[in-house]
């Protein structure tokens, strides 16, 4: 039973982008084809690369290998990055690099989903009110719509997910009963199971061929989010949803839509909205809002995988620190980031005032979603050969084929570059730029530190030869290196001249694992009388909360009163150096990021009428 509410729950959560594809996947595969007219055949074959696009990349690809491939239970980009590390122990630049570009790539999808998404199904309102002919009355509610999305996003999801599987759960129940419906229209688009006829259609179209194969992709936009969704649902539920009801849901769709198309291949309306003309006149109107609430849940999707991206990307180094508020007391990653939300909300607007109708934005669709594609593949094949221990040989069987299907895929989608297709990838560069300044720039001004700190067991011995003037109460120093003495400790020293009675050095270490469990996340040195050092282990997925690793260390037997508790944070003012290890436009570029970070008062959840900051001036 329980199985059986995850699976439904996946429905609403996981597949809402791949959900709302027959919107516009075979219009737009049927609009590049159809250029001067089309056949049968052309029907045929592109409806078969509909569906061997679903059944290869989601099915074979996503459903059968890559969901194995679970960091704790954990998936999606950044948790494969971290299982691909934990083989070498160190950081790679290769899987880095494929880490980084994943997960900056899967940003760019979360602007176009909700754009593309609700456009085409507010266009659905052309065949019910004639109002909605003029485009920028569909513009304008669908910006009204999305303006709408954005805004509620801070209340949490959590009450509206509730709704999210039944709603989707009718949303595939009837885009199945409409294809069921036309499938009788024209019998023969049964030979679209046939690969051959797919193999066909791309053979003996050169670059229309590989056009039409851009536009098919979309029919497969949205796979990644079965894997990085399954800690939330399971591999089981989210496996059983897809083959028993979601992929069954989309075939009979396209189906529908492609006999639709055969029996009207001459009627121009037929070939511009398949979709919604397969439901009677009547049933137009219901159809449109239903897909409109389904556009809705897809969007909320990928702006839901965003926020848990961001903050796994800031808890693993890869971006400053942000603030995340939970929306939840009960609900573990119901988070809402206001930063990113109002940005991917921007980019939303931009793109939908930009390219104006959804027909325009599939050519911008497509290429985000097949590089992070690619960057799941080779982690996924790097995490068979170095942490499965698969033998080269059976890499290569299965590597290959898969490698070989998303670079022709990839390809397709690169000519789409001049018709908007750079928007995403701009997008994803200068993400990419960001996070491998802020990671390379945290490690210059990390290894500065490291050569001009003292070792905090020379410091401790120093302090009983000289000791200074003590204070009652526990001081609580937050500290990189557990190894070496805060820089908040020496200035205390240097300029106030006295210590607490009791102090301890708290470092926070991010795991590459999704969660630490409770018995395993601290570690408590006592290095003399009076000064322990606690080491913290979280995983990526977890939020640094200060005051409950320290009720866990009272626990555990360490000895202090809250009340009586004051926290010694460093805050660094950072400077460009002329012989820095960085150019000088990525020192200013890391100095700003740095400005945008959130405060680490905020963002340890440390009281504030409790803690004392003491700067320092370094440069990167």
């Amino acid at each position: 039973m329980r199985t059986f509410a995850l699976a439904v729950g996946s429905v609403g959560v996981v597949y809402g982008d791949i959900g709302t594809s027959p919107l516009y996947a075979l219009k737009e595969s049927v609009h590049h084809a159809a250029k001067d007219g089309i056949t049968r055949a052309e029907v045929i074959g592109i409806v078969s690369l509909l569906i061997w696009a679903v059944i290869v990349v989601v099915t074979i690809k996503y459903v059968i290998f890559i969901m194995r491939a679970d960091n704790k239970g954990e998936g999606g980009t950044l948790s494969l990055m971290a299982l691909a590390q934990q083989a070498f122990g160190r950081r790679s630049p290769v899987i880095f690099l494929l880490g980084v570009m994943g997960a900056a790539l899967f940003y760019g999808d979360s602007i176009i989903t909700p754009a593309i998404s609700v456009l085409s199904a507010v266009e659905g309102l052309k065949l019910v009110h004639p109002a909605f002919t003029d485009q920028w009355n569909v513009i304008m509610l669908a910006i009204a719509i999305l303006f709408a999305l954005f805004l509620v996003q801070s209340r949490g999801t959590e009450s509206v997910a509730r709704f999210f599987g039944p709603i989707m759960v009718i949303w595939f129940t009837v885009i199945a009963v409409l294809g069921i419906m036309h499938i009788e229209d024209d019998i023969g688009i049964l030979a679209a199971f046939n690969p051959y006829h797919a193999a066909e259609f791309v053979a003996g179209h050169g670059v229309i061929g590989l056009l039409v194969l851009g536009s098919v992709f979309l029919a497969v936009t949205g796979a990644e989010a079965l894997y990085a969704d399954m800690g939330h649902f399971g591999r089981r539920p989210i496996r059983l949803a897809w083959l028993l009801f979601v992929f069954p849901a989309l075939t009979l769709n396209y189906l529908g839509q492609g006999a639709f198309v055969l029996k009207n291949i001459t009627d121009p309306k037929a070939i511009e909205n398949p979709f919604f003309l397969l439901a009677p006149e009547w049933a137009v109107l219901p159809l449109v809002i239903l897909s409109g609430v389904a556009t809705i849940i897809a969007s909320q999707a990928v702006i839901t995988g965003a926020f848990s991206l961001t903050q796994q990307a800031v808890q693993l180094g890869l971006l400053p620190r942000i603030e995340i508020r939970h929306t939840s007391e009960t609900t573990l990653g119901q988070i809402y980031i206001p930063q990113v939300n109002w940005l991917l909300a921007l980019g939303v607007f931009a793109l939908v005032l930009s390219f104006k109708t959804s027909s325009s934005l599939a050519s911008a669709y497509g290429i985000a979603v097949t590089g992070a594609m690619l960057a799941d593949t080779g982690l996924f094949f790097i995490v068979a050969r170095y942490v499965w221990q698969w033998p080269n040989w059976r890499v290569a069987l299965f590597g290959i084929p898969f490698l070989a299907i998303d670079l022709i895929f990839f390809g397709a989608n690169c000519l789409k570059i001049p018709d908007g297709a750079y928007m995403p990838l701009i997008f994803g560069a200068v993400l990419i730029l960001m996070m491998w300044t802020w990671v390379r720039g945290t490690r210059i001004i990390n290894e500065k530190s490291r050569r001009d700190s003292v070792p905090l067991v020379d410091l401790i011995k120093m302090l009983e030869k000289s000791k200074p003037v003590r204070v009652a109460g526990t001081a609580v120093f937050l500290t990189a290196d557990p190894e070496t003495a805060p820089g908040a400790l020496l200035h205390n020293l240097k300029h106030n001249k006295v210590l607490h009675k009791r102090n301890i050095m708290l470092t926070i270490r991010t795991e590459d694992m999704p969660r630490v469990p409770e018995s395993e996340k601290l570690l408590i040195e006592e290095l003399s009388e009076d000064v322990k050092r606690i080491v913290v282990r979280i995983g990526y997925m977890e939020t640094p909360r200060v005051p409950h690793f320290l009720a866990l260390a009272r626990r555990r037997g360490l000895d202090f009163d809250i009340m009586q508790t004051s926290f010694f944070l460093g805050k660094r003012t950072i400077k460009a150096a002329a012989t820095s290890g960085m150019p000088l436009w990525q020192d200013n570029l890391f100095i700003f990021l740095s400005r945008t970070a959130a405060n680490a008062t905020d963002f340890f959840h440390i009281p504030t009428g409790r803690v004392v900051e003491l700067g320092a001036q370094v440069t990167v």
